[in-house]
């Protein structure tokens, strides 16, 4: 046994000093061998890196925690940015510790009618409700996911899950949210989640990328322009998909929000006055009167003119809803 292996199982069996005995019992292997081969399998990285000591003395605790099997990948290790691991239960995983759970009493799903069309993707259903019943409570938990609010879109030319099989994985969501609500489960998390925190942790929040508005008025037109035959293409996972045009068109006073009202009366900052452009409120006051899309992307382009990033975040999404008015005048 080399210096290495041996490492592993004294770490492991002094912090925790039945769980490796335990997990090699249960799985009928020896404990150094379990160690070495978890870390070569399960437990092995993307980058392939395999997992400190520390790593996987964590990554087993979860495991027994919640009665998970590496070797099936009911749970396994995602790398995050600061080299650390986050780990991460497949949806098989879930259904064991939903299933497994004392108080589970049975689920149910539910779908909404509205079907959503996403370029490259399945059609799916704008949202599924996951409820779920324990046997000490006398209500259920009703939990729903939205697709516009989940979807990842696919990375290059991969076409990925969420494409292949868009309705299949937006009920995984909401059975594992709903989960989590109704059982207490925290710590733990399914891959687009793992990504979403790893993501995270490496975007640096800064005054030019924290907002990055002239990329959100690019996508808001270049979706808009794009939209045919009731399809809503290019979507990001974390932006709401506007309906398909209609030719109908809205009338000035249509469809105005209490948001974009309260923006359009607003005293205009000081800091607008001193742009070369238009002002804050004359850009509201210009989205408020817009009659068709081809006025809304004019107001889009004034919002550079805005110096203050928040300001500008909320001029677009007042766009957005006036598109909204456009694309559904009933």
């Amino acid at each position: 046994m080399s210096d290495s292996t041996q490492t592993v199982t004294d770490m492991v069996t002094h912090s925790k000093p039945s769980l490796i005995q335990k997990f090699a019992s249960k799985y009928s292997i020896d404990a150094d061998k379990l160690m070495v081969t978890l870390k070569h399998t399960a437990f092995r990285q993307s980058d392939g890196a395999e997992p400190t000591n520390e790593q996987m003395a964590a990554l087993l605790v979860v495991a027994d925690q919640f009665g998970l099997n590496p070797f099936t990948r009911e749970i396994y290790a995602f790398p995050d940015r600061n080299k650390g691991i986050v780990p991460i239960i497949g949806v098989d995983g879930w259904s064991r510790i939903i299933n497994t759970h004392s108080e589970y009493n049975g689920m149910e799903f539910s779908q909404s009618d509205n079907i959503i069309h996403i370029e490259g993707a399945m059609p799916c259903p704008e949202w599924i409700e996951c409820v779920m019943y324990r046997k000490d409570r006398e209500h259920p938990t009703r939990i729903k996911e939205y697709l516009d609010e989940v979807y990842q879109p696919p990375r290059g030319n991969y076409r990925g899950p969420w494409q292949t099989h868009t309705k299949r994985f937006l009920r995984h969501k909401a059975m594992i949210q709903c989960a989590r609500i109704a059982f207490g489960f925290v710590g733990i998390y399914e891959q687009d989640e793992g990504e979403r925190i790893i993501n995270a942790q490496f975007e640096e929040v800064t005054t030019e990328q924290s907002t990055s508005t002239s990329d959100l008025n690019d996508q808001i037109k270049s979706a808009n322009a794009k939209r045919k035959n009731g399809q809503v293409i290019d979507v990001e996972p974390d932006q709401k998909p506007v309906p398909p045009k209609s030719d109908t068109k809205a009338s000035s006073g249509r469809g105005k929000s209490s948001k974009a009202k309260k923006a359009a009366e607003s005293e205009v900052p000081a800091e607008d006055k001193a742009n070369n452009g238009p002002s804050y409120a004359e850009i509201a006051d210009k989205i408020n009167k817009a009659t068709n899309s081809d006025d809304i992307d004019v107001a889009i382009d004034l919002t550079n003119s805005i110096a203050d990033l928040g300001q500008r975040e909320e001029l677009v999404r007042m766009a957005e809803e006036k598109l909204n008015v456009f694309c559904d005048p009933a």
